[in-house]
């Protein structure tokens, strides 16, 4: 599937009720199809900004790296690639490992003033935070601009255009005092971006998974 038609896909998508998502951790049984699929449940983009006139000041994508996506994200990067089996495992216990440590997030942002929009610069616009549904903020370890996408990150991450900047937020997965950034249990957690100029949150709603939709 080309990139064009994985981003009209994704447009289209946007709004539809689709698959529950968990966070959950345990086995998965992706195929490299299954990516697709997966990375549309994980991804949030400007459809949901809360406030419509902000629409000409920021546009945002963020892709959550959940424990599922970094499964879905390994089996299909190594069926692209070629990884051998013993390669591909480790790599998938080392991204799951890091999943219990960080939370991490694929975002691609324009606007109108670029300088502004670079999240990682002392500049920018937007303070960036992890909302749990009690409103607990945590602040990010890491914000990495991505000055150069790899041909990969272009096909995985179709949000990706030469008018967007990309970047890697980091989020810890426990606060300096020993709670965790996101509760055991929690039924949402929000991805906002603040600032003088307004806010922007993305929110990913979580389900429990029932028999009728076992995790794959």
């Amino acid at each position: 599937m080309t990139r064009l038609v994985f981003a009209a896909l994704l447009a289209l998508s946007a709004g539809c009720a689709g698959r529950t998502i968990t966070l959950e951790t345990g086995p998965r049984s992706f195929t490299p199809d299954d990516y697709e699929d997966v990375y549309e449940s994980w991804t949030r983009d400007d459809q949901d900004f809360e406030w419509a006139l902000l629409d000409d000041v920021l546009h945002v994508t963020a892709t959550f790296e959940s424990w599922e996506f970094r499964w879905a994200y390994v089996v299909r990067y190594g069926y692209d690639h070629a990884v051998e089996a013993d390669d591909r495992e480790t790599m998938l216990r080392a991204t799951l490992s890091d999943a219990g440590e960080n939370h991490r997030f694929y975002v691609t942002v324009a606007g109108s003033d670029f300088r502004e929009q670079n999240l990682a610069s002392r500049h920018s616009a937007w303070r960036v935070l992890l909302v749990d549904p009690e409103g607990r903020q945590t602040e990010p370890v890491e914000i990495e601009r991505i000055r150069r996408p790899s041909a990969a990150d272009e096909i995985y991450f179709p949000s990706i255009t030469p008018q967007r900047q990309a970047f890697r937020v980091v989020f810890p997965a426990s606060r300096a005092d020993g709670t965790p950034a996101i509760p055991d249990g929690a039924t949402h957690v929000i991805l906002r971006f603040t600032g003088a100029r307004g806010r922007v949150d993305l929110r990913w709603d979580f389900g429990d998974v029932d028999a009728d939709e076992p995790l794959r």
